[in-house]
């Protein structure tokens, strides 16, 4: 759920030097209480402050509202923290790990001698209450030495861990120590002055408890200390807070409309897919209406792509290891591949990428300037050792089905290509039905996994960049989020309930040209390196069919719909007349079928709704006796005593303009 846009505040404060940020907000005027109050300042160096910090000099600050996204971060960690109070106060025993903030909540992990029970989380919760009611102020103080920090730390064996990592730990994940310098914030009481409860942390928090609107914990699951089977399982609690009950309401509503929607439970409802454990994790099978909309999805792709001059290929799912060390994907992805099999003196592996089989297919002879830009596509089933507790239904799996695109252009053509190709793949998307679009650029980060001089990266990602604002979407920077051979584009479309997904991506690349020694002959008899811009559209076509069952909430639009005309005869007699009406609609190639079961009329309305068929088609004796039929849509709608060619037309007319039916459809 996205967090309302802050009110308007001063985009800077000055802070003069010995005096507290939290005075110099007031001096400005600015909130201090309420979902837009002033929580805590950025420094000039980018770092959150709170509110007591006192500058060693004069120093302008950014003033963070509680309901932005920093300020949201910060809520949600303090609210960790007096989660962790609480059960401390409650479980005496219990030791602590750590307690991120993350999307839409928080969580901390607790060793405890036996799993926490659902009533301990209302007693918890409860706990929260008192302490948040109580005002308590966070206040950071820095240990004098390591030697302070393990003496006060004796009891918390997790944190004296923390203590001996320092800053090498990943503190944008768990936020505990960082720069070197060991702090630690204090509850205390606004009443006595007086410790009710410390943890070791580098911050910040709210100024005072009493900044917490609302907050609700969510459930247990057990987890392993920073993330390693070798370490001991942890209890993690996760929660949610808001800085108001309503803006805590509106999310809980809106995980109620995901539970309805989820996918996993529509498929089967829908008898869409499964997933058998004979099989094995992560690796769906289709029964014969998913594969029907599957096999609309990737048909009309393969229209459009065809259209488009698009040439499709096909390669094996298994490849000599060798391939993988050429295009670079090996080092750096062999965790996530399969592992390789022993063949005939060669390992061979799965086939996790597909771009490696089509820079071999470019060159498998030579190519000419005349054939670019080449645009190869395929549906190509990739292989990915996802672990177990990442798999989820159809939008983590192990088994998936890439609509991979792999784009070879002269370095001149690919400016316009990019652009092109930018305005196919929003198109494409929204005859899908998803039209709230921003754009994330991914560029490259430190570090040696990021192959390829600075020169390349800048063109490829400027280009990236010039037609991603001529898109006129928002652009939002994701930096170090790059491919190791290129930066990149992802198309975020957000869903029917405002949830964000990644879509398609548009990745620039100079560097396989040249492990693969790929070339063409340019117009003035030279040889050069073509530019390779990697391209998925659905990114796989199982994650894109979840997405979309979540989005239409398994109503899908008629031209998509497995079934998309089911016949109910008022009377068993009506039946005839219903399948001739329906085998007209076939010979259109429309997926109709007459419900003749011994069910009652209402019982097979009831089954269609159920089933999300788009069109119901009813007929009684009036119909047949003037060669008519009346139609019911999914939304109750109906539109009676309507001739059969015009019925014929309308359902043609629905189904072809790849629209939803309702109200102003049966019109």
């Amino acid at each position: 759920m996205s967090a309302p846009r802050p009110a308007a505040v001063v985009d800077r404060v000055v802070v003069p030097a010995g005096t507290t940020a939290a005075a110099a907000i007031a001096e400005a005027g600015l909130p201090t209480t309420g979902p837009d109050a002033i929580v805590v300042v950025r420094d000039p160096d980018g770092r959150l402050r709170d509110l007591d910090w006192v500058p060693d000099a004069e120093v302008a600050v950014e003033p963070v509202p509680l309901s932005s996204p920093d300020g949201l971060n910060v809520l949600r960690h303090s609210t960790a923290h007096v989660m962790a109070q609480a059960v401390q106060d409650l479980f005496p025993e219990a030791k602590l790990g750590i307690g991120p903030p993350i999307e839409n909540g928080f969580y901390y992990d607790f060793d405890v001698s036996k799993p926490f029970q659902p009533e301990d989380l209302e007693r918890i919760e409860k706990r929260m209450r008192e302490i948040v009611k109580s005002g308590q102020r966070f206040s950071r103080r820095v240990y004098g030495s390591v030697e302070e920090a393990k003496a006060e730390l004796a009891d918390e064996p997790y944190k004296l861990e923390l203590v001996d990592i320092k800053g090498d730990v990943d503190t944008s994940e768990v936020m505990e120590v960082g720069g070197g310098e060991l702090s630690v914030y204090d509850n205390i009481d606004p009443e006595t002055g007086k410790r009710c409860w410390s943890d070791l942390c580098r911050g910040p928090h709210l100024p005072s408890t009493r900044l917490i609107g609302a907050f609700k914990l969510m459930r247990v699951a057990a987890a392993y200390w920073r993330g390693s089977e070798a370490n001991p399982q942890l209890q993690r609690i996760y929660g949610t807070a808001w800085p108001t009950k309503d803006a805590l309401k509106d999310y809980l509503n809106l995980l109620a409309e995901a539970a309805r929607r989820d996918h996993r439970k529509l498929g089967a409802d829908l008898d869409l897919f499964s997933f058998p454990e004979e099989i094995g994790s992560g690796l769906p099978v289709f029964h014969p209406k998913g594969g029907i909309l599957r096999r609309e999805l990737e048909d009309y792709s393969r229209r459009r792509h065809e259209e488009a001059g698009y040439q499709f290929v096909n390669t094996p799912h298994i490849t000599k290891g060798r391939l993988f060390e050429i295009s670079g994907h090996l080092p750096y992805y062999a965790d996530t591949m399969f592992p390789p099999m022993k063949l005939e003196g060669a390992e061979y592996y799965l086939k996790a990428m597909n771009c490696p089989m089509h820079h071999l297919i470019y060159k498998s002879r030579g190519r000419s300037y005349r054939e670019l830009p080449l645009r190869l596509f395929e549906f190509g089933t990739v292989y990915r050792y996802e672990k177990s507790g990442v798999v989820h239904g159809l939008t983590r799996v192990r088994g998936l089905t890439m609509d991979d695109s792999h784009i070879y252009c002269a370095p001149e053509q690919m400016g316009d290509e990019i652009k092109s190709l930018l305005r196919f793949v929003l198109d494409l998307l929204a005859d899908y039905g998803l039209e709230d679009f921003y754009l994330e650029l991914s560029t490259r980060g430190e570090g040696p996994k990021f192959i390829g001089s600075e020169e390349e990266w800048a063109e490829a990602t400027e280009a990236l960049r010039v037609a991603a604002e001529e898109s006129g979407l928002e652009l939002v920077p994701d930096p170090g989020g790059a491919a190791f051979y290129g930066p990149k584009i992802s198309v975020q479309a957000k869903d029917a309930i405002g949830r964000t997904w990644q879509m398609s991506t548009i990745q620039v690349d100079f560097q396989m040209p040249q492990r693969f020694g790929l070339e063409y002959q340019a117009a003035d008899g030279t040889r050069k390196r073509p530019v390779i811009i990697h391209r998925a559209l659905f990114g796989s076509i199982e994650r894109f069919i979840g997405v979309l069952t979540e989005h239409y909430a398994g109503a899908f639009p008629a031209w998509l719909a497995p079934v998309q005309v089911v016949g109910i005869p008022v009377r068993e007699d009506h039946t005839p007349y219903l399948q001739d009406f329906v085998a007209r609609l076939r010979a259109e190639r429309i997926r109709a079928e007459v419900d003749a079961s011994d069910d009652r009329m209402q019982k097979k309305i009831r089954n269609a709704q159920q089933q999300k068929i788009p069109f119901m088609v009813i007929a009684g004796d009036t119909d047949v006796a003037n060669g008519t039929v009346s139609f019911r849509y999914r939304d109750g709608s109906q539109r009676n005593g309507v001739p059969l060619d015009e019925a014929v037309a309308h359902v043609l007319e629905v189904v072809r303009s790849r629209t939803n039916v309702g109200p102003s459809a049966s019109a």
